[in-house]
């Protein structure tokens, strides 16, 4: 009778598996969208009457909003749901780019940029969802995956933003489709199946019970909540499974209607402060300090190729541009060989970070020295393949020693600390390309020795799952 009673309450994979490939299509066309437009925005700012000086500080504005404003969604997608926060970002920054494909002067054009900096975080909270929906051994799977089709999406989009550019009005035409592409993924999103995944326990005691027979029969015990069992919860099905998650290991939608969407302000605010905090106090610097520093160093080598490839080996734009496309192409397969690299090391995150920073700081030495073409292009091979595992790798450890109940607070703070980088690489490649067209890849090898170093310090610190010793749960 208890066998039955578990199998009635978790016998719905099937909706799990639905949103998950449908979250990978939604990651596939937003940046297909996204990417017809990020080509064109400089362009269009010039086009407008601004300066060089005024088009840099427009187009600075996205990703100081960004920077600030990770975080916040993220951990507001925990209070409130993955559901309503990704349906608002999407509509949001639909309008944003609806906007932006009426813009005729720059006030406008600024006006627009606002929206999409504060809510363009659709990506993350896809992310959050994801590891909300499968186990710690999934995830790097289900991640490479997403990020594969997201990169497939940013490789196509610029084919056919340039296709549309060439035609009058091309500018506008793209907005408005990258604004359409973006209502599409909200209505999917909408439509999507939750009732299908999500078990609703509105009695407690039913919902404990129900536990403790499941533990009885070798199931999962992750119904009970830790504190917070005197509260209405949402289980998700597919999670509950036999093995898929270790007991006290919640996914992170559990808390999804602790704080309902339409409850006051000051309330989901006190919630999502509360859980940055939490992140702020956990002791996770040396992750994020891995994260800062070979982002640096991964935008370094990008920052001059195109100038360094003319000044280096006298290649034309046109070849340097194939070689870019086929280091994004191999970027984007790479996602699918993250499940099988992940399954060799046996789910040891800490060692796959290590050795995928080690391999990705020597590649940026070959690069930085490489004496001809060919060799530029070995390192493009293994350097598109390297940061795309580690990439997944830090993401993972983030979740793990963080919990996945603050996923989207951790995911967001991640993409802030991935912004910083970004305002910090264009600066540091321009000083040091004043001493040689070698210097920002150079001076990224030294940074990315930083990240080794400290990765080689702290990882004897963790357990064999990632997560500190002193520091189990925030």
């Amino acid at each position: 009778m208890n066998n039955q009673k578990c199998s009635t309450l978790f016998q719905k994979p099937r909706g799990r598996t639905r949103i998950i490939q449908c979250i990978y299509v939604v990651g596939f066309m937003d940046l297909f969208g996204v990417s017809m437009i990020i080509p064109l925005l400089s362009h269009h700012v010039k086009a407008l009457g601004a300066s060089p000086t005024v088009a840099g500080i427009v187009g600075s504005t996205y990703g100081i909003l960004q920077l600030f404003s990770s975080t916040i969604v993220g951990s507001w997608s925990d209070v409130v749901g993955r559901r309503y926060s990704l349906l608002t970002c999407l509509l949001l920054s639909a309008l944003g780019y609806g906007l932006l494909g009426m813009s005729t002067s720059i006030a406008l054009f600024v006006l627009a940029r606002i929206p999409v900096g504060l809510f363009k975080h659709s990506l993350s909270i896809c992310r959050a969802l994801l590891s909300d929906l499968v186990s710690e051994s999934e995830r790097p799977l289900v991640m490479g995956h997403f990020n594969a089709a997201s990169s497939v999406g940013f490789i196509l989009g610029p084919v056919v933003g340039g296709y549309l550019t060439e035609h009058e009005g091309g500018f506008y035409t793209s907005s408005f489709t990258c604004a359409a592409i973006f209502l599409i993924n909200a209505g999917l999103v909408w439509m999507l199946p939750w009732s299908e995944t999500l078990v609703h326990r509105n009695d407690t005691n039913s919902s404990n019970n129900t536990s403790k027979r499941c533990h009885d029969n070798h199931c999962s015990t992750s119904v009970q909540n830790g504190s917070h069992t005197n509260k209405n919860h949402v289980l998700l099905a597919a999670d509950a499974e036999p093995g898929s998650r270790a007991p006290g290991k919640l996914p992170g939608d559990l808390r999804w209607r602790e704080v309902p969407l339409l409850q006051p302000a000051w309330r989901q605010l006190s919630s999502v402060g509360s859980k940055i905090h939490m992140v702020a106090s956990s002791d996770m610097w040396d992750l994020f300090l891995v994260r800062l520093l070979m982002a640096i160093a991964i935008m370094l080598y990008y920052s001059n190729f195109s100038l360094a490839m003319e000044e280096r080996f006298s290649l034309k734009p046109k070849v340097t541009g194939y070689l870019i496309s086929y280091s994004s192409t191999l970027g984007a397969l790479a996602g699918f060989l993250v499940g099988p690299v992940t399954q060799l090391y046996k789910n040891n995150m800490p060692a796959l970070l290590l050795h995928s920073t080690v391999l990705t700081c020597s590649l940026i030495f070959l690069y930085a020295a490489a004496p001809s073409v060919w060799q530029v292009l070995l390192t493009s091979t293994f350097f598109a393949i390297s940061t795309t595992i580690g990439r997944t790798c830090i993401t993972d450890l983030e979740l793990q020693r963080g919990g996945v109940q603050a996923s989207g607070t951790l995911i967001g703070a991640g993409q802030s600390v991935t912004a910083v980088g970004r305002v910090l690489a264009p600066l540091l490649s321009g000083l040091a390309q004043e001493f040689s067209p070698c210097g920002p890849p150079s001076l990224g090898v030294v940074l990315a020795l930083a990240a080794v170093g400290l990765l080689l310090i702290r990882i004897p610190k963790w357990d064999g799952r990632g997560m500190t010793k002193t520091d189990k749960k925030l």
